[in-house]
């Protein structure tokens, strides 16, 4: 194996290791319980504390397809005739190219009897290949439509169940929120169709760079910067999370937030590198000497060569 590609391949499972930790981090039942307080209407004024107990079962990290289809598992017949049906989880080794939902789990509602459908999205920042709002709708409209014969049956279109897909979007210039959802605009006349407009919402969470003062209105921005943050430190980060928010920092939680500030440094590290090379490789192609190279980069003209040497082929 060349050294570029083991390179490459160590950047890409640093980077893979880092995503990881942050949703397994977002997916503790008490991160959930402020991100629910702040997103969902029911639990909106209510301590997350109080909230943790309605998130049922433990959530699915990257476990869960979003291809049609696959979302939801066959129903197969039990011995008195009965369905089984639920989340699909069970190509995560054998379809390892699918599109995954990041974070998804069942919340019941305060009556003890209805439930939301809740799907967590982190991302690094805002996609520029495509439209994070696009993304949204369709991963809003898999998650009601794969509903059909797990939670509601036939035409019992009445048992869907509300979805809240809420997309973490870091790097952002702003902190911001949106939420989206269906509105009835009357076009004519004013007869009441009966339905939800409620059953489909996309919250769309910007969190800029800059960590905001704590305060009522960037709570959960300050929280969700202090999570994800790679300029923080551990005891920086557990310790806003701690005395700010009441958070109990079990040993997943330190874990979890301990390695994340190892990768990130390491990332960091990477973009650094990353810069520095282009930088050389740069002035190499405008025609300055090595001489010149090493003595703005601050480094020896064999180390100079070096880099140059190890990326001709690239740069061929």
């Amino acid at each position: 194996m060349s050294t570029e590609l083991g390179n490459a391949i160590n950047a890409a499972d640093t980077d893979a290791q880092y995503d990881e930790k942050a949703k397994r981090l977002l997916s503790n039942k008490i991160i959930l319980a402020h991100i629910l307080v702040k997103t969902v209407d029911e639990f909106q004024g209510m301590n997350p504390k109080d909230v943790v107990p309605h998130i049922e079962g433990g959530p699915f990290i990257s476990m869960v397809p979003v291809e049609p289809g696959l979302t939801n598992t066959v129903a197969k017949p039990t011995k008195d005739g009965q369905r089984i049906v639920g989340l699909n989880t069970e190509n995560a080794e054998i379809n390892e190219g699918l599109i995954r939902f990041d974070i998804i789990c069942y919340v019941r509602m305060k009556d003890g009897i209805s439930h939301v459908i809740i799907n967590l999205e982190a991302q690094k920042d805002e996609p520029i290949s495509y439209h994070i709002l696009n993304r949204a709708v369709f991963y809003v409209s898999r998650l009601i439509s794969s509903q059909k014969e797990r939670d509601f049956v036939k035409a019992n279109y009445n048992d869907i169940k509300r979805v809240f897909s809420i997309w973490i979007c870091m790097n952002m210039d702003e902190n911001s929120m949106d939420h989206v959802h269906l509105t009835d605009d009357k076009l004519l006349g004013s007869y009441p169709w009966k339905g939800g407009l409620d059953l489909l919402n996309i919250v769309l969470i910007g969190i800029a760079n800059k960590l905001p003062e704590h305060d009522d209105r960037y709570e959960l921005h300050r929280l969700l910067g202090t999570l994800l943050s790679m300029e923080l430190s551990v005891d920086e980060k557990l310790g806003i999370m701690a005395k700010e928010y009441s958070i109990s920092v079990d040993d997943r939680i330190r874990e979890d937030v301990s390695t994340m500030c190892n990768l990130s440094q390491g990332i960091r590290e990477k973009g650094r590198a990353e810069g520095e090379v282009g930088f050389i490789l740069s002035m190499h192609k405008k025609g300055y000497t090595l001489e010149q190279i090493a003595d703005v980069a601050g480094k020896s003209i064999e180390e100079i060569e070096a880099i140059i040497k190890k990326r001709e082929p690239i740069l061929a």
